[in-house]
């Protein structure tokens, strides 16, 4: 029902754009016909207006990886510096909850540490909402923060660190599909205690998956068939634990490959003095307004960093005819 309710947002929002082009269109037509200078610049306004709006939609089409659609887990951490890092963390955290909001995703804070004096030493933030994790998954990465301490009594600049890691929160509603060809069934005699029947009538049941080496099996019924159900219920579990910790050993990899908080590693440099700038290192997007990024204005970071990785280059969305 999500995707389906996805796909009609997406469908009606087209639809809508078409319908405002064919208007625009009309609107200058008619203009020019009554020889009226009002109703022409009316209609390429709204034209603007609409390449406005499908260039925005654009944007959408870079998000098409399997788990873009999924919520997300986003932790900052504080990198050594002690007090400087520590509220450069918190700067990073309100940053992402305040982009968070202007796109009306819900934002949850799943677990926090203080710092001694001030900021933070971590946190971790749940951000529900539509492709959330494919809009910041590629914010990872370390953030580097130049500027005049305040916690500086001869207010000398201090350059700071701290770190980014964005992973999606992944339905645990697996569909576990077993392939009866990969599978070995094999029948045998019940040996535990049950009565003569039990021990008489080939009703235990086992199977072997061949491709994963997993066997399991079932004789507490009297009846085959539902011995057999039980162990297909049975290795199902057994796949799906498997998957779990597939899932679990991927996430520590990637846990371990994280660079260290410092110098080399940085993604992005937000400059408050001697000069005002925060530029991404990856895509040279740069603004001018650090008090407007760090306020959530990232947008066009992220477009650029989503095409830079799905095109190769950071000017692929306006190339897109």
């Amino acid at each position: 029902m999500r995707e389906r309710q996805q796909l009609d947002e997406a469908v009606t929002a087209i639809r809508k754009l078409e319908q405002a082009l064919e208007d625009g269109a009309t609107l200058i037509e008619l203009g020019e016909m009554e020889e009226d200078q009002a109703s022409i610049t009316e209609g390429e306004n709204a034209i603007k207006a609409v390449e406005k709006e499908a260039a925005s939609r654009q944007v959408e089409t870079l998000l098409s990886g399997e788990a873009d659609g999924f919520d997300t887990y986003l932790e900052v951490h504080a990198g050594a510096g002690g007090t400087e890092s520590q509220d450069w963390a918190n700067m990073l955290q309100r940053m992402y909850g305040r982009w968070a909001e202007r796109r009306k995703f819900k934002v949850e804070i799943v677990e926090m540490t203080d710092g001694e004096e001030a900021g933070i030493k971590g946190a971790t933030l749940l951000i529900k909402g539509h492709n959330a994790y494919g809009w910041l998954k590629t914010e990872s990465g370390v953030h580097r923060l130049v500027r005049i301490s305040p916690y500086d009594s001869n207010a000398r600049r201090h350059t700071s660190f701290a770190s980014v890691w964005v992973y999606p929160v992944i339905d645990d509603r697996i569909e576990i599909e077993i392939k009866e060809s990969d599978c070995r069934i094999d029948t045998y005699r019940s040996s535990g205690a049950g009565g003569q029947h039990v021990n008489t009538t080939d009703s235990a049941v086992r199977i072997t998956h061949n491709p994963t080496g997993i066997v399991v099996a079932c004789q507490q019924e009297r009846s085959q068939h539902k011995n057999r159900a039980t162990a297909w219920n049975m290795l199902r579990a057994r796949l799906y634990e498997a998957e779990l910790k597939k899932r679990e050993e991927k996430a520590n990899a990637e846990a371990a490959s994280k660079t260290d908080i410092g110098w080399g590693h940085q993604i992005r440099s937000y400059v408050l003095q001697p000069y005002q700038l925060v530029k991404d290192l990856r895509t040279g997007t740069q603004s001018t307004d650090p008090d407007e990024v760090l306020d959530g204005d990232l947008d066009p970071f992220m477009e650029a960093s989503l095409a830079a990785r799905v095109y190769g280059t950071t000017e692929a969305v306006e190339d897109i005819d």
